[in-house]
């Protein structure tokens, strides 16, 4: 099931995010996010732009996704950046689409034009995803993180609704 995320989520997607955060080059950030912090930014995202949660027939959230400002300036208050995760291990099985489907469909209704997806250029399995659901890619900076001691380079997908 998906639907609008609650605070009470963000329990559930600290847990998630978290393994990113520590295990992966996905996520830019070094250190884990407690459950308050997750919560503040859970509630400043959501006040004004679409947030929504997956929750499988247990009613544990699974994975969840977002958009939030891609530029701060005024002419791109159309232009919003994508967030998804799974929680590890339950990739591949249709959760991250259904998500997406819907985040694109509330982004249309309010009126976005153009959705952008920042990914680390190492993660191909996001790149061919976001392909897949009619992303394309538009452009590849290099060396612009550091994790684990490592350069990455970050490619952005566009998305034009």
């Amino acid at each position: 099931m998906i639907r609008p995320v609650e605070l009470q989520d963000a329990a559930a997607i600290s847990r998630i995010y978290n393994h990113y955060v520590k295990e992966t080059t996905v996520s830019f950030e070094t250190e884990p996010l407690t459950e308050s912090g997750m919560a503040r930014r859970i509630a400043s995202i959501a006040q004004h732009h679409p947030y929504f949660v997956h929750e499988d027939s247990d009613g544990e959230v699974t994975g969840y996704c977002y958009v939030h400002p891609w530029k701060e300036r005024a002419a791109y208050d159309g232009t919003v950046e994508t967030t998804i995760y799974l929680k590890a291990g339950t990739e591949a099985h249709g959760t991250g689409t259904l998500l997406m489907e819907r985040l694109i469909a509330e982004c249309r209704a309010r009126g976005y034009r153009v959705l952008i997806a920042c990914v680390t250029a190492e993660n191909a399995a996001s790149v061919a995803f976001h392909k897949r659901i009619g992303f394309e890619q538009v452009s590849h900076f290099k060396n612009v993180g550091c994790k684990f001691g490592r350069l990455l380079d970050v490619v952005d997908l566009q998305c034009t609704l």
